[in-house]
């Protein structure tokens, strides 16, 4: 049979196409399955997490940095536990990857606290001896797009049954709760309340004038973000 299919070129590709379609199928269907229910102690993204995963994408972060353990020991070692698809449920788009010129940073909230972030971000070779990533300091000065964020949150929860203002079940056997505001200016007040919890834990004066002042600059926003990846 195989030698047959060796002397017949176009047959012998049909079946790798079917084999492969059919092994893809089997992996692929369960993980649709799955990733339709979002994993316990996942929920949406707030207005700042969602303004500081702007910044993140803005940035191109993911182009050096991956969103994505894979079930290596190797992996698993350095990162932490290994992705689950469940755990991307309100990611869009996901900024799933490979590229690694900097380490994975799916469960860097682990791991990293705010004023580390703080002092990564203004000078990361100072931090991290050898790296080669530049410096954002403009971060600190720059304002957070809360409107774009805002309505982003309007947009999922209306195509995709984003279950904001819902009780979700958390990893302790509680309940977490993410609200959606009823409008804007509520969205930028709630931003702002969890602003000012992050820039507790900074030091960069700048940014505590902002914050005082109502403003939202775009380091706190990132922050919060990367404080959320667990």
């Amino acid at each position: 049979m195989f030698h047959w299919l060796e002397k017949h070129p176009f047959f012998f590709a049909v079946g790798v196409f079917v084999v492969f379609s059919w092994a893809g199928l089997i992996m692929i269907l369960p993980t649709f399955t799955k990733a339709s229910q979002p994993l316990v102690g996942t929920v949406p993204y707030t207005t700042l997490e969602l303004a500081g995963r702007h910044i993140y994408v803005a940035n191109n972060c993911s182009g050096c940095h991956s969103q994505l353990i894979r079930p290596f020991k190797n992996e698993t070692d350095r990162y932490g536990d290994y992705a689950k698809s469940g755990e991307f449920a309100y990611d869009r788009p996901f900024l799933w990857g490979s590229k690694r010129t900097g380490p994975d940073l799916m469960r860097v909230g682990n791991y990293r606290t705010t004023d580390w972030h703080e002092n990564h971000m203004k000078d990361p070779a100072g931090i991290v001896p050898g790296s080669i990533m530049p410096a954002y300091r403009w971060m600190f000065t720059k304002l957070a797009d809360l409107d774009t964020a805002y309505a982003e949150q309007l947009t999922v929860q209306a195509a995709f049954a984003v279950p904001y203002n819902k009780p979700l079940p958390a990893k302790d056997g509680g309940t977490n709760m993410v609200k959606l505001a009823d409008t804007l200016e509520g969205a930028k007040a709630s931003a702002l309340a969890e602003a000012r919890t992050v820039a507790a834990d900074m030091k960069d004066q700048d940014v505590k004038d902002l914050i005082a002042q109502g403003e939202v600059p775009e380091i706190v926003a990132l922050i919060a973000y990367l404080n959320r990846l667990k």
